[in-house]
């Protein structure tokens, strides 16, 4: 016995689904990856937090691959237990891209927060024995970011001895046109003194990409809802077909 015209089509129309949805997962695990590498380089200083939300990503992505076995089977086939697991793998992929995207923008509302108690409790380290790390991260955050301190340059001053307000991290000044080698920073009424604080500057470049991971998830999510909806279609379809109704034709 044929299935049903209608359940036909959503059939094949499972096929091109499962088709995006592996470009889907592709794509989660792309973000993932990218905002993992935009991160990496300053693994020392932020918050566990943000890595943990495009870590999820690459998960989601990779379980991606799995599902779409069970989707592209269950519609060959028409085995109704596939298709039925597809269905339920699908609904539990859609709770976790919505968590995901839910939870980046909450990260992004949250990221000065985070990131002005991730830099205020790194100063301390910078140039301590044992920290060459905090010392290049903020280093590279100073410059890449043209920052200086966590809201500006006297946060150096009461950071510790180590600088005051004639003596500050070199990264603190932007390296003079035609200066050779290393150029000191001088003092806070330096002219080549970074006037912004990081938490601004850098807190932009992480909030970007928060809400990326948002973005991502939530419209991956809104796609995968209709995927639901054909493979609980299909999944019925097939049900009353092993039983022998034709009332659905």
């Amino acid at each position: 016995m044929a299935l049903s015209t209608s359940a036909n089509l959503v059939k094949y129309l499972l096929f091109l689904f499962n088709f995006f949805f592996v470009i889907t997962g592709v794509i989660i695990m792309s973000v993932g990856l990218t905002v993992q590498g935009a991160y990496h380089s300053f693994r020392d200083i932020l918050d566990a937090k943000f890595f943990s939300i495009p870590t999820f990503l690459v998960v989601i992505g990779s379980f991606i691959f799995v599902i779409a076995f069970f989707g592209c089977c269950g519609a060959y086939k028409e085995n109704y237990c596939m298709t039925l697991t597809f269905s339920i793998l699908l609904i539990l992929i859609f709770i976790l891209e919505l968590a995901a995207g839910i939870s980046g923008y909450v990260l992004r509302n949250d990221t000065y927060e985070l990131l002005n108690n991730a830099l205020t409790g790194s100063m301390k380290q910078y140039r301590e024995p044992g920290h060459a790390d905090i010392t290049l991260v903020w280093d590279e955050i100073q410059r890449d970011f043209d920052c200086c301190g966590v809201h500006n340059s006297s946060d150096w001053v009461t950071a510790g001895e180590k600088f005051n307000a004639t003596f500050l991290p070199m990264s603190c000044c932007r390296v003079e046109t035609g200066a050779i080698g290393y150029v000191a920073c001088p003092d806070v009424n330096s002219t080549t003194l970074r006037k912004d604080g990081c938490v601004d500057s850098f807190g932009n470049f992480i909030k970007a990409h928060a809400v990326s991971l948002g973005a991502v998830g939530i419209a991956l999510a809104v796609i995968q809802f209709f995927g639901v909806m054909f493979a609980c279609y299909l999944a019925k379809q097939i049900k009353l077909h092993r039983l022998g109704v034709t009332s659905y034709s």
